[in-house]
């Protein structure tokens, strides 16, 4: 067993508590579902926002879906011109045997535009 990571982001509407929530809880569940993980099997998770969501930090979400026990991580994402506005990244470790072939990254909506190299790949699977 070896530790992986899957990658991950969604667009947020507004920097509302609920809003920002509501979108890390649905790609959470999303990365868990789509890649058959066991929350247990999870190392930590690293979490980013781009600096127009403070409303709540994102891994409010991972404790909301009872990951009371996972190591969880926010920080600001590095500001460069011309990025997406209102996104939340999420970068989870994972202990496993998925060969990063096989780890299905997920991009949710607008974030697609993110890495269309890997929505791409996983169109094609």
């Amino acid at each position: 067993m070896r530790c992986y990571a899957i990658r991950g982001a969604v667009p947020v509407v507004r920097n509302g508590a609920r809003e920002i929530v509501d979108a890390t809880r649905e790609l959470l569940e999303r990365m868990v579902e789509e890649n058959g993980i066991d929350p247990e099997d999870i190392v930590s998770v690293t979490f980013s926002a781009t600096e127009d969501l403070d409303a709540i930090p994102p891994a409010r979400a991972a404790r909301d879906i009872g990951w009371i026990h996972t190591p969880l991580l926010c920080v600001r994402e590095m500001a460069t011109q011309g990025t997406m506005a209102r996104v939340v990244r999420v970068m989870m470790y994972v202990n496993g045997d998925r060969a990063l072939t096989d780890v299905r990254h997920i991009y949710l909506g607008a974030a697609q535009a993110l890495r269309p190299d890997l929505v791409g790949a996983e169109l094609a699977k």
